[in-house]
């Protein structure tokens, strides 16, 4: 029998608005005892059923909604309709690649499970108590509509902890039971990339930055770049087929940088072109300052830096520092493409950030472009939060 979860009163709200997430301060009380992952249902202090949710004991967010109709039926034919219904969503948007987002989490309805096509092999993250529960239907449904495909899972992110749930990667499915290749190339808006699924960030590659990386060629012809915290050098890439004189990849990782050059090889560009920099960024950009260097467009795409709203604070003096050094290395006229992958830090802050420290460089901008995550990567309008990507083209 489904456990039902009753909230405090007055704490509905967000509910009654589709938002899918029930935190633990505005449950008043559980009847039954649902194990984690569980499905409960969820009602108002008045009784009135509110959804069919995920039941996660040990997270804040106790309970992550499947489901806002009560007809529902939360099994294996759910996820089945539910990924299919995200691999509608996407058919005929404008990718030109072969590495998209399948599944964005709770922007497709499906908390906790993110999964990223690269060619022929699926890459899972199932972060969620709910998500764990339901792995195998997630891997048959996958299995079902994409006969072809591999799939692989990294789910060793550290939001599993959070859930009770250790860290696991493997493969869930393979053909000839081999794992990923050491590197998997894939194509983007024409140019060649090498991937690595098993130990590269995220799921292997940064997708939701596919229209930034095309539209950093729209300021590098004739230019010298500056990509900083390049990872396997995407943007400089980029940069480098537009005819940039010059890209400067830097990172504090050396097999990312190897890539990079790997990637710079691949596509037949000039060796010359390329400067790759192993050192830490922030040091980095102090010591360009302090040499004179400068830069006629310089690219920022830093990690995450808001973990949670108690380092907020902490985060914004980062992303202040890094822009107001940007602003001191960018040459007059110069074109800086910032950005932020921070969901807790809003559009509007971002952008009070960037120009504070371009006012603090004595640097103002305009902004002339705001670049946001690819279309695969859909945001919903009921949950605000899937809008995490925001950048900025300024120059002046």
């Amino acid at each position: 029998m489904t456990a039902t979860v009753h909230l405090k009163p007055q704490k509905c709200k967000s509910l009654r608005r589709l938002h899918p997430w029930v935190f633990s301060g505005a449950i008043a009380k559980v009847k039954g005892n649902p194990n984690s992952g569980d499905t409960v249902s969820i009602h108002s202090a008045e009784g009135d059923w509110l959804g069919y949710a995920a039941w996660s004991p040990q997270s804040q967010i106790r309970a992550r909604v499947w489901s806002f109709h009560q007809g529902d039926s939360i099994d294996a034919a759910f996820f089945a309709r539910r990924i299919a219904a995200a691999y509608e969503l996407r058919q005929g948007l404008a990718i030109n690649s072969n590495a998209w987002r399948l599944v964005a989490a709770e922007a497709d309805e499906l908390p906790g499970v993110t999964i990223d096509k690269y060619d022929n092999w699926l890459v899972c993250q199932l972060l969620s108590a709910g998500a764990e529960r339901w792995r195998e239907a997630i891997v048959a449904a996958l299995r079902s509509l994409f006969p072809d495909c591999n799939i692989y899972e990294r789910s060793d992110v550290d939001v599993r902890k959070k859930e009770g749930l250790p860290l696991t990667t493997g493969v869930l499915y393979s053909a000839d039971g081999s794992a990923p290749p050491t590197t998997l190339w894939i194509t983007e808006n024409e140019l060649s990339l090498g991937v690595d699924l098993v130990n590269g960030h995220k799921t292997g590659y940064y997708l939701d930055q596919r229209d930034s990386r095309a539209a950093v060629g729209r300021y590098s012809a004739g230019k010298r770049v500056l990509n900083a915290f390049s990872y396997t050098g995407g943007f400089g890439l980029f940069a480098a087929a537009a005819g940039a004189t010059e890209v400067v990849n830097l990172d504090v990782s050396a097999p990312a940088l190897a890539q990079a050059a790997a990637n710079h090889t691949r596509n037949h560009f000039d060796a010359a072109q390329l400067n790759n920099r192993q050192e830490d960024v922030f040091q980095a950009l102090r010591d360009f300052h302090h040499s004179g260097e400068r830069f006629d467009t310089i690219v920022l795409d830093p990690p995450k830096f808001v973990d949670s709203k108690a380092n907020l604070v902490s985060a914004c003096r980062g992303y202040k520092d890094i822009n107001m050094m940007a602003c001191k290395l960018l040459r007059p006229g110069g074109t800086l493409l910032t950005f932020s992958c921070s969901g807790l830090l809003s559009t509007e802050l971002f952008q009070k950030v960037v120009a504070d420290a371009a006012l603090d460089a004595k640097r103002p901008l305009h902004i002339i472009e705001r670049l946001f995550q690819g279309a695969d990567h859909p945001v919903r309008t009921n949950f605000p939060e899937s809008l995490y990507l925001k950048g900025l083209v300024l120059r002046g």
